[in-house]
């Protein structure tokens, strides 16, 4: 493995009832705060007035911004910039799930600067240190609520890119299982496609020596897999909630990958799509993920493949070469993914032949290769995209 630092600066706030810690967490960064979230589900079912009630017992001034999307745009974010600014705005806290903690990083880094935040989350500029912001998490996904990542889409020019800064880990997230009970079925199953997919990340990567940072990956795969139809069949199950929950942001905050980087080409794929058709970021992987591993699969890496679906999927290796195990086991992740109503085409988002090209060439924006386990070109995206229609 490499050399490598870890730190990771977020407080994790974890169980029933630790919204009581948000007066406390908030009051220490100052008294006008932003709250930003979603399409409004939170004022539904009371976790809206429940926050305003605990921000009450501060006396904050609150400022608010709705109507983040599920792939949050750089229009809503220049929106939530525009507030801060205005109103001095000392605290910004995410209420939602990993959209609008995304949308969240990118206002409080607009915040401080007068770089429009499309060319930060572009690279052409490097991002300051952010307004302070916290998040309170109700849908177990991403893992954003303890990292430095964040998604941002431009639909003026059809591009979504991933982009962070060491300004841009949350100063705390409260993570309260009960929030996620009236998570719909199918955000549920996305979210389970999500955190799956960044543990897959991590595993396939360049570097050697990493036996234990395999097993970690391994068994929270196995634990997700595991609870995953409890979850769907019983929503309101605290222990089932509470397991996946936490795998979510243990799956993306930095843990599994001590000493490498994982391979991000999938992610790549998916953002390509859904910046041109807007679909919904966990499908978009569930697609894609396995064609992905199909087309990188080769003689030389099929011994990792075989490892994977031996020990996550139960492959039986009798009588088969590696490439062949290996092949089982992807199909076997399909097979999941599918058992628990992930899509598995492109067409079930009625998108065809008539955008591979276009979205082969988003892929490729920033470089023109791509995936640190194998690089990929754009030829290689329009050929993922075509074994996925």
């Amino acid at each position: 493995m490499d050399n490598f630092t870890f730190h990771n600066p977020t407080k994790l706030i974890f169980g029933k009832g630790q919204l009581d810690a948000l007066p406390g967490e908030v009051e220490k960064y100052g008294k006008k705060v932003l709250i930003v979230f979603g399409g409004g589900s939170i004022k539904k079912n009371g976790i809206y007035d429940n926050i305003m009630r605990k921000l009450k017992e501060i006396d904050a001034e609150v400022f608010e911004l709705s109507g983040v999307e599920p792939n949050p745009r750089i229009a809503t974010v220049r929106k939530g910039v525009e507030i801060c600014k205005q109103e001095g705005v000392d605290f910004v806290l995410a209420v939602g799930g990993g959209s609008t903690i995304d949308c969240t990083k990118a206002i409080a880094t607009g915040a401080n600067t007068d770089v429009d935040m499309w060319d930060i989350v572009t690279k052409k500029e490097k991002p300051p240190a952010a307004l302070p912001f916290g998040t309170v998490l109700t849908h177990a996904a991403t893992g954003s609520e303890m990292n430095r990542g964040s998604v941002i889409t431009n639909w003026e020019t059809n591009e979504k890119h991933g982009w962070g800064s060491p300004h841009t880990n949350p100063q705390f997230s409260i993570l309260d299982p009960t929030h996620t009970f009236s998570v719909p079925r199918d955000q549920t199953v996305y979210g389970i496609v999500d955190m799956m997919s960044h543990v897959l990340e991590h595993y396939f990567h360049p570097q050697s020596n990493t036996p234990l940072q395999d097993r970690f990956c391994e068994s929270l795969l196995l634990t997700v897999m595991e609870t995953a139809p409890k979850v769907l069949e019983e929503p309101d199950n605290y222990e089932h909630r509470e397991t996946i929950m936490l795998s979510g942001t243990l799956a993306l905050n930095d843990m599994l990958s001590m000493g490498f980087r994982g391979d991000w080409g999938s992610h790549n794929l998916e953002h390509a799509v859904s910046a041109v058709h807007d679909i919904p970021h966990g499908g978009g992987l569930a697609i894609l993920f396995p064609n992905w591993m199909k087309h990188v699969l080769d003689d030389s890496n099929a011994d990792r493949f075989k490892q994977l679906g031996v020990r996550v999927f139960g492959v039986d290796t009798e009588g088969k070469t590696d490439k062949e195990a290996a092949l089982e086991g992807i199909e076997k992740l399909r097979k999941f993914w599918s058992g628990i109503g992930a899509p598995s085409r492109l067409a079930e988002y009625d998108i065809d032949e008539s955008s591979v090209e276009s979205m082969a060439e988003k892929t490729v924006i920033a470089r023109p290769e791509f995936g640190n386990y194998k690089k990929l070109t754009k030829q290689d995206s329009a050929e993922i995209f075509r074994a996925s229609l």
